[in-house]
């Protein structure tokens, strides 16, 4: 039986690498802001300052000590709240944080290509491609032993993430799912993760050698830990998503609501793009038995030539 060790957290690690792309990051978002904006005349809303803030110190807080340090070296279940952070949280952020004039400069979704890569099942099916892979046993060891190859997966789950988002909450609203069609693609990325979720929660052996060290973190075992790991992807992620997928079918609840009272009082309301709703705009279109007669009343009588 291994010794288990208890750690001290508090040796602080420098990771230069993570303050250059956090200061590039920041670099690149003030340029757009201040110089690009004022450029095409556009501006940048407070809202989407505050989202693309919020994902670059939550990218920041991912990839820097000591969530990377214990990530990569101790716990397998903080690993995986790294995941989390670089997958469901950081990605969506980023593209409510983008306009879509500027999305419009880095890439053009009415290409063909684009756009068959750009389809829900196409990126979904991709970002769980790449989920599973990062949780066979070699990726993982090799991952924890070689800094270049550990970025590198990284770089692959957080682009893929990226994609896998576009059609939630993406720039281009020709890409965007409708509400009930989103919920759904929603519930397909709770759902899939399951698998190896399972497979950690329920292994009677150690999966991952580079996380089974004598120096155990806080006295974590290596059984626990994976436990631990399949939990938070499962749980916590499934909830995270759940939460999301109940905020849009309550928005578009209320949208309908909405939309049926202006129906039922002949006033049009307006959706979220400042367009009259169809049901809405086919009231207000539509004559009434008394505009009917009132204007009939108006015309009066037919001249002599047409009566019979």
């Amino acid at each position: 039986m291994r010794e288990f060790i208890d750690y001290d957290l508090w040796g602080w690690t420098p990771h230069p690498e993570v303050w250059v792309i956090v200061l590039a990051a920041l670099a690149v978002g003030r340029y757009v802001a201040r110089v690009l904006a004022p450029a095409a005349g556009e501006v940048i809303e407070r809202r989407r300052k505050f989202c693309y803030l919020g994902a670059v110190g939550l990218l920041w807080l991912a990839s820097d000590w000591p969530i990377h340090d214990i990530s990569e070296e101790y716990l397998y279940s903080v690993h995986m709240v790294q995941h989390l952070l670089i997958t469901l949280v950081v990605p969506p952020l980023l593209l409510l944080a983008t306009p879509e004039w500027i999305a419009r400069r880095v890439t053009d979704p009415s290409r063909p290509l684009a756009r068959r890569l750009l389809r829900p099942v196409v990126v979904g099916v991709t970002f769980n491609v790449v989920v599973a892979i990062t949780h066979i046993p070699w990726v993982v060891n090799t991952s924890a032993s070689n800094g270049v190859f550990h970025y590198a997966a990284h770089l692959a789950l957080f682009v893929t993430a990226i994609a896998m988002w576009m059609p939630v909450c993406g720039p281009f609203e020709e890409l965007r799912l409708q509400p009930l069609s989103k919920m759904f693609y929603l519930f397909a990325m709770s759902v899939l993760p399951t698998v190896p979720a399972g497979f950690l929660t329920f292994a009677q052996t150690t999966i991952y050698d580079a996380y089974d060290t004598p120096l155990r973190l806080w006295g974590v075992t290596v059984a626990n830990d994976q436990q631990m790991a399949g939990l938070i992807m499962k749980i916590v992620g499934g909830l995270y998503l759940w939460t999301i997928i109940a905020a849009v079918f309550f928005r578009w609840s209320a949208r309908q609501r909405a939309a049926d009272g202006a129906t039922a009082a002949g006033t049009p309301v307006s959706g979220e793009d400042g367009a009259v709703p169809e049901p809405a705009r086919a009231a207000a279109d539509t004559l009434t038995y008394s505009q009917v007669v009132e204007a009939f009343e108006q015309a009066g009588e037919p001249p002599s030539e047409y009566r019979n």
